[in-house]
């Protein structure tokens, strides 16, 4: 009996977000803005069990990026600029809407 394995390529999509700081996009599973109360929740949740990472250099929070493996990373720049990145390092044309 023959079994055959497919390689399979893996690749990681980095994007700067702020202050020296680089995210794995394509391990994000959402990205929020941090203002309502449920996501104020989730960042106390993730404070208390050790899953939460600020990478906002003592600025103030505007998304917080939900991970895939449960951690919570806090982020200066907004949502719409994680996105903006997101869409020109990929080289497509942003639509306005």
């Amino acid at each position: 009996m023959l079994i055959q394995i497919k390689e399979r390529t893996v690749s990681t999509e980095l994007v700067h977000v702020g202050f020296g700081n680089i995210v794995a996009i394509n391990k994000v599973v959402a990205i929020v803005s941090p203002g309502s109360a449920p996501i104020k929740r989730m960042m106390q949740a993730g404070k208390s069990k050790g899953l939460l990472v600020d990478l906002t250099s003592g600025r103030k929070t505007k998304a917080v990026l939900v991970m895939d493996s449960g951690h919570i990373m806090l982020v200066a720049i907004g949502p719409d600029t994680i996105a903006g990145r997101l869409v020109a390092s990929r080289g497509i044309e942003a639509k306005q809407g």
